[in-house]
């Protein structure tokens, strides 16, 4: 079957998917030129007072001891190439000593990135490529496994609670609701599935507990503001990585061995719980966007507006849930079949093969998923694990087929 397209107007047609890629792709750009224009006025007063300081005191300095200007300009420039080597002002570690180099092969697989050690040679500039070719590729398939197994808990946690709450609202006792095996409790909870709103939730709390306890150790050993500590958390744990702020940089600590264990730690845990709530945040976007699709609905031209995305596949919409609430795994395949080749919005190669082993797997990992939140043992069969990773296929692919069709309030 063809996949579903519309006609807006005379722009020919336009699949679903490459409409929602449009629309992310222009409110990005807005995006953008919002945060541009709020930075730009925040911090461009700033910027032209500092220049006008520093004018001020390169001038009386070179007045006060007769220096030459261009001289005191080749100096600064020769202290900032120093600068790149490592060499400055202050008294810090060296950088590239072994915990020095160990740190800054973290911040490489990690991409976060932070800049204040860089390597200056060709032959480190070369391995590095190759490095973090390799390295960037294994950290982010590591923060998919943590992200599986972290959704397999949750998605275990939620239902024993979705069933407690069954409980409590039956006022039936447990043992007795066991012994009466109602069928139609059964096939409800059977279906049961965490809501992509819940795991969210959980995980904000969590990126906060991580935050509030890192900054707390930041702000007594580092001596930043507890507010600076928090900026720190955020840039560091999200990857971004600015370098304003760097912990862990002067030559001793008290209790050096375990600061630096705890930093690692905590540096750890909150990348892979911010990498999370990142991939759970993106889920909540394609749905806002599904939405927004839905409620333009190509206004634009009467004689197609009952032919623009017709097709039900994650839109926020609660008949649509619940419709498609108990699909089975092997009915989401089927339409995914039905599709013709056509790509899901998280995949970024279009080979057929490719194609063909990624719904294998990802069928595999959202079988596995279903029964662990209703508390069903896995078949150790051999379609059990699937290429040693039990099916493992990345974090949209893992999330967006159960958790974004079940973000409806039970």
């Amino acid at each position: 079957m063809a996949s579903r397209s519309c006609c807006c107007c005379s722009l020919g047609p336009l699949n679903e998917d490459n409409a929602r890629f449009f629309l992310l792709a222009l409110l990005i750009i807005l995006y953008l030129l919002c945060g541009a224009a709020v930075f730009s006025a925040l911090e461009q007063p700033k910027e032209k007072q500092a220049k006008e300081k520093w004018a001020q005191k390169f001038d009386n300095f070179t007045q006060k001891y007769n220096l030459r200007r261009a001289e005191l300009v080749n100096f600064l420039r020769d202290y900032e190439e120093a600068n790149v080597a490592g060499i400055r002002v202050d008294h810090i570690r060296p950088r590239w000593d072994f915990t020095g180099a160990f740190y800054f092969a973290g911040t490489v697989v990690s991409t976060i990135g932070f800049g204040m050690t860089t390597p200056a040679t060709i032959g480190g500039k070369s391995f590095l490529i190759f490095y973090g070719l390799l390295g960037c590729a294994a950290t982010i398939l590591f923060f998919n496994l943590f992200l599986e197994r972290l959704i397999t808990v949750l998605a275990y946690i939620l239902k024993l609670c979705y069933e407690r709450q069954r409980q409590w609202k039956g006022g039936m006792p447990q043992d007795n609701r066991r012994n009466s095996g109602s069928s139609k409790e059964g096939d409800s909870l059977a279906g049961w599935k965490p809501s992509v709103y819940y795991v969210m939730l959980i995980l904000c709390v969590a990126a906060i507990i991580i935050s509030c306890c890192a900054s707390a150790m930041y702000t007594d050993i580092e001596g930043w503001t507890y507010f600076d500590s928090l900026y720190f958390c955020f840039v560091a744990f999200s990857t971004i990585g600015f370098g304003d702020l760097v912990s862990s940089q002067h030559m001793r600590y008290e209790n050096q061995s375990l600061y630096r264990l705890g930093n690692f730690v905590f540096i750890l845990m909150g990348v892979c719980c911010i990498y999370s709530l990142f991939n759970v945040i993106s889920i909540v976007i394609k749905q806002i966007l599904n939405w927004i699709l839905r409620k333009l609905d190509c206004r634009c031209c009467h004689r197609c507006r009952r032919k623009v995305f017709k097709s039900q596949r994650n839109v926020v919409m609660p008949g649509n849930f619940r419709s498609r609430r108990n699909n089975s795994i092997e009915t989401d395949i089927i339409h995914e079949s039905e599709t013709d080749g056509r790509r899901m919005s998280g995949e970024m190669i279009s080979m057929k093969d490719f194609l063909a082993a990624n719904k294998v797997s990802l069928a595999i990992m959202q079988k596995q998923l279903s029964e662990t939140a209703n508390g069903n043992p896995r078949q150790s069969g051999s379609n059990s694990r699937h290429n040693g990773f039990s099916g493992g296929v990345g974090a949209l692919a893992i999330m967006n087929n159960r958790l974004a069709e079940t973000s409806v309030d039970r």
